[in-house]
């Protein structure tokens, strides 16, 4: 009796799509730094954070290891071919400024720094006061 032959698996070619331009989404916790590179619609590329380059604790929290990360979410996205960066930064946190620099440092040209913090307004009318 003859065994059942195994479907052979064919391997796909993974395409490696161009990028010219990207957008670098950069959140600056008080905590932690994280760099997200997207293409313009969204979809994202690669990345990194300061506990992603081997920082931990109070050393996560340093302007120098969001430069540091920058650099490294750079390095992990040079397949995609990108020139040009538009940088979206949302919070305060102490790695703002390092964080612009390091992608800048790593050679990519800056379109446009877009600042994307929520600002608070006073938030929602409050219930009424209870009356007992």
């Amino acid at each position: 009796m003859a065994t059942p032959k195994k479907p052979v698996k064919v391997k796909k070619k993974k395409i490696k799509k161009t990028v010219p331009k990207a957008r670098a989404c950069i959140f600056a916790g008080e905590n932690n730094t994280i760099i997200t590179f997207t293409d313009l619609e969204g979809n994202v590329l690669g990345g990194g954070s300061c506990g992603r380059s081997g920082f931990r604790g109070t050393r996560k929290s340093t302007p120098y290891a969001a430069k540091v990360a920058a650099e490294q979410a750079v390095e992990a996205i040079q397949g995609y071919g990108i020139q040009s960066v538009q940088v979206e930064v949302k919070g305060l946190g102490p790695g703002r400024e390092q964080a612009i620099r390091g992608i800048q440092g790593a050679g990519l040209d800056l379109d446009a720094i877009i600042d994307r913090t929520p600002i608070a307004h006073g938030g929602c009318r409050p219930k009424r006061r209870r009356r007992v």
